[in-house]
C-alpha cells in the first residue's frame, strides 16, 4: 500500500459529472489498497467569476479580502467532491488549507508555503479516508486565509505529497501529458514519455502552461516524482494502465529518461520589454533601476546594458505584460527623478521563444542552429538570455507562431 496525492484542475472539476469522474477515479485507487489524499482546484471559471464580482464593486479591492473570497472556491470543490465520493460507498472528509493546517507568510495573493501539518490528514488515512485538501490557500500566523496565487492548487498537492513522502503526486489536467510544444501551435508536436525537473522548470518559466512554476521548484527541491495526466479518460480504465500513462517529471540520471539533446519548444505571448535610454554608466545602477521594480513586488526576466558611450548607457529588462503599466509607473517616479536617464521606452508587442533540453550541456551547435533558423525565416532577434539548458530569445509577437513551427521542425522534434 503507498499514498498517493491526486490534484484536479478546474476543468476536471468542472461541473457535477465531472466531479462524479473524479470520484470515481479516486475509488478505483482506493480500491487498490493505496491511501489518496486528493487536492482540487476550484470549478472552471469560478475563481474569476468571484473576483469579478469584487471588481463591479470596488476596481482594486484590499488584497486580504480577495484571498477570503477566492479560496471559496476551492472550498465547494472539496464538499462536493467529498459528497461523491460518499455516494459511491467511500468514506472522504474535507479540509481548507487553514485547517490541516498549510501555514504561508502573509503575502496576500502570492503567499508562500512554510509548513505544513500533517498529523491530523495521517489520523484520517490510517483510519481508511480518503482525505481532500483545498488547492490554492492556505493561513498565515495570525490566522488569516491566504492564497498561493494563479495556478496555485499545483504547488498545494506537490507540497502537500513532499511534507507527507508519498510514492508519487498525480496531477489530472486537461492534457494528456507534457509535449514538445504546444500542440495547437504546432500539430506534430511529441508527447514526451519522461522529462527532467529541470526541463520542464524551464519550460514552465518559459511560458507552458502545464504546470506552474511554484510547483515544478518544489518537486525538484524534494525530489518528488510528478505525473502530468488525463482526467477526461476513463475513470474506471485499469490502473496498471493509468499509472504509465502521461508523463513522468524525474530525475535525469534515471535510465528510462529519454536523451534528445533538445527536449521541447516552450515560448511567451506574456511578454514586455521596457528600455531606459541615457542612463549613467556608473557602479550600482542596475540596483537602482530594479530595486524599485522588485519592491513593488514586479519579477524581471530578461536584462540587458549596451556599451556605454560618452557615459551613457541604454538599459533594457522585460517583465510580464500584466506587470507593464505598473512597473512603467514605478520606473516614472524613480529613474528620471533619482538616477537622472533620459526617456523610458516601451513595447507590449513581443514574445519569448526558447529552446530546452539538459543534452545541450554536452552538445555544441544549439545556439548556432537555433539562430541560423530564424534567421532563414527572416525573424529578428531583440534580446537573448542563457542558461545551461534552455536559449531564449525576444522576438516580435507576430513571429512567435512562425518561430515555435520553424525550431520545432529543425531540431526534428516531431520524431520519437
Amino acid at each position: 500500500m503507498a499514498l498517493f496525492v491526486h490534484k484536479y484542475g478546474g476543468t476536471s472539476m468542472g461541473s457535477t459529472e465531472r466531479i462524479k469522474n473524479v470520484a470515481l477515479r479516486v475509488a478505483k485507487w482506493h480500491d487498490a489498497g493505496h491511501q489518496i489524499v486528493v487536492v482540487p482546484s476550484a470549478m472552471s471559471g469560478e475563481t474569476n467569476r468571484l473576483l469579478g464580482l469584487a471588481r463591479e464593486i470596488m476596481p482594486q479591492p484590499d488584497q486580504r479580502e480577495l484571498d477570503m473570497l477566492a479560496a471559496t472556491g476551492e472550498q465547494t470543490s472539496v464538499a462536493l467532491l467529498a459528497i461523491a465520493l460518499h455516494a459511491v460507498g467511500k468514506e472522504a472528509v474535507s479540509y481548507a488549507g487553514w485547517q490541516v493546517p498549510i501555514l504561508t507568510d502573509s503575502a496576500f495573493g502570492k503567499a508562500r508555503i512554510q509548513s505544513i501539518d500533517d498529523v491530523k490528514v495521517r489520523k484520517d488515512l490510517d483510519a481508511g479516508k480518503i482525505v481532500i485538501i483545498t488547492g490554492f490557500q492556505g493561513m498565515d500566523e495570525d490566522g488569516n486565509i491566504t492564497t498561493l496565487g494563479r495556478g496555485g492548487s499545483d504547488t498545494s498537492a506537490v507540497a502537500v505529497a513532499a511534507a507527507m513522502g508519498a510514492a508519487e503526486c498525480l496531477i489530472y489536467t486537461d492534457v494528456d501529458g507534457v509535449y514538445t510544444t504546444d500542440p495547437r501551435v504546432v500539430s506534430d508536436a511529441r508527447r514526451l514519455k519522461t522529462v527532467t525537473f529541470e526541463e520542464m522548470l524551464e519550460m514552465a518559466s518559459l511560458g507552458s502552461k502545464v504546470l506552474q512554476i511554484r510547483s515544478v521548484e518544489f518537486a525538484g527541491n524534494y525530489k518528488m516524482p510528478t505525473r502530468v495526466l488525463s482526467s477526461l479518460t476513463d475513470p474506471l480504465m485499469p490502473l496498471e494502465v493509468e499509472t504509465v500513462s502521461g508523463t513522468l517529471i524525474s530525475f535525469e540520471k534515471e535510465s528510462s529518461m529519454e536523451q534528445a539533446t533538445i527536449t521541447g519548444i516552450a515560448f511567451s505571448r506574456d511578454e514586455a520589454k521596457i528600455t531606459i535610454l541615457g542612463v549613467p554608466d556608473r557602479p550600482g545602477i542596475a540596483y537602482q533601476i530594479l530595486g524599485p521594480v522588485a519592491d513593488a513586488n514586479i519579477e524581471v526576466d530578461m536584462i540587458i546594458q549596451n556599451q556605454s558611450v560618452d557615459g551613457k548607457t541604454d538599459f533594457t529588462f522585460t517583465v510580464s505584460r500584466a506587470d507593464y503599466l505598473k512597473s512603467s509607473q514605478v520606473l516614472e517616479a524613480s529613474v528620471k527623478s533619482h538616477i537622472g536617464a533620459g526617456s523610458i521606452a516601451g513595447d507590449t508587442k513581443v514574445s519569448k521563444v526558447s529552446v530546452v533540453g539538459v543534452g545541450m550541456r554536452s552538445h555544441v551547435g544549439i545556439a548556432s542552429q537555433m539562430f541560423r533558423t530564424l534567421s532563414e525565416e527572416g525573424i529578428n532577434i531583440q534580446m537573448i538570455s542563457t542558461s545551461e539548458i534552455k536559449i531564449s530569445v525576444l522576438i516580435d509577437e507576430k513571429y512567435m507562431e512562425l518561430a515555435v513551427r520553424s525550431l520545432h521542425k529543425a531540431f526534428g522534434l516531431e520524431n520519437d
